[in-house]
């Protein structure tokens, strides 16, 4: 008798710490969302954004060549966008969009031939819009926003967010693998709530396996037309400065569709 009692009470106990911890959890993601929530208030202050177009200067480090030449940024709510590099060594794009079907994606370099990115490097968003990235983030239910907590990133006070997709229709091993593909670690400054970086994995063509990391971090926040737009962006992939982007122009809602923009 006493056996089952102790059985019992080890039950309740059990049952009311596993209850505290999902009450935790719970409470953990209400607050990132709520973090989320004001970085995107901040980001789009009373103004909805429907499409942003940035010009300005660009340098590209790859390897051994270093360059200098002119970019443009174009973007549509809801994830298409495209960026166009003009440099010594000739033009480079990409071009990403989201339809029913899924995302999909494509580059060119100075040869102009069109080369498909890989669908597990299009899970995660390329994080060059910042405002469009945070509103897509918050408009997908099946998003998971955690807390991470206060850090100092980049010699910068911040909040750490992680952002994780569910794909509840997978099977577990595959589910698995696509959250994992779709993580992005999110750090806020910590006093205005703007977006000071994002950070995410990319992976050869041929192995969604093996992590390259990426980190996008910006600066010097604009208004534009009621809302906070980064004329500073730069990309680092595996820790190198790939690209700094210094933005001279910017312009929002100017009515540019998915044709311009190049999706397909």
């Amino acid at each position: 008798m006493r056996a089952t009692r102790l059985t019992s009470l080890v039950l309740v106990i059990l049952s009311i710490s596993q209850l505290a911890v999902a009450r935790q959890t719970s409470s953990s993601s209400t607050q990132a969302s709520q973090l989320l929530q004001r970085s995107l208030a901040a980001l789009q202050g009373n103004t909805s954004v429907n499409d942003v177009t940035l010009s300005g200067t660009a340098r590209r480090i790859a390897g051994s060549d270093d360059e200098s030449g002119t970019v443009t940024v174009k973007g549509l709510s809801g994830g298409t966008n495209r960026i166009d590099l003009s440099l010594s060594s000739g033009p480079r794009s990409e071009i990403r969009s989201v339809s029913i079907s899924g995302p999909s994606g494509s580059w060119s370099g100075p040869d102009g031939v069109a080369h498909s990115i890989a669908y597990h490097n299009l899970v995660t968003d390329s994080g060059l819009l910042p405002l469009f990235t945070i509103a897509s983030i918050l408009s997908n239910t099946n998003s998971v926003v955690t807390l991470i907590g206060p850090e100092t990133r980049n010699g910068q006070s911040v909040i750490h967010l992680t952002a994780v997709q569910q794909f509840p229709l997978l099977t577990r091993d595959s589910a698995a693998l696509q959250q994992r593909l779709s993580k992005m670690d999110i750090y806020l400054d910590a006093a205005t709530n703007l977006p000071a970086s994002f950070v995410y994995n990319t992976h050869p063509d041929n192995n969604a396996l093996l992590d390259i990391a990426v980190e996008i971090q910006f600066s010097d926040y604009r208004n534009v037309s009621g809302s906070q737009i980064p004329f500073h962006i730069q990309k680092f992939l595996n820790n190198s400065l790939l690209l700094d982007l210094q933005f001279q122009y910017a312009a929002l809602n100017t009515g540019l569709t998915a044709a311009q923009v190049g999706a397909q």
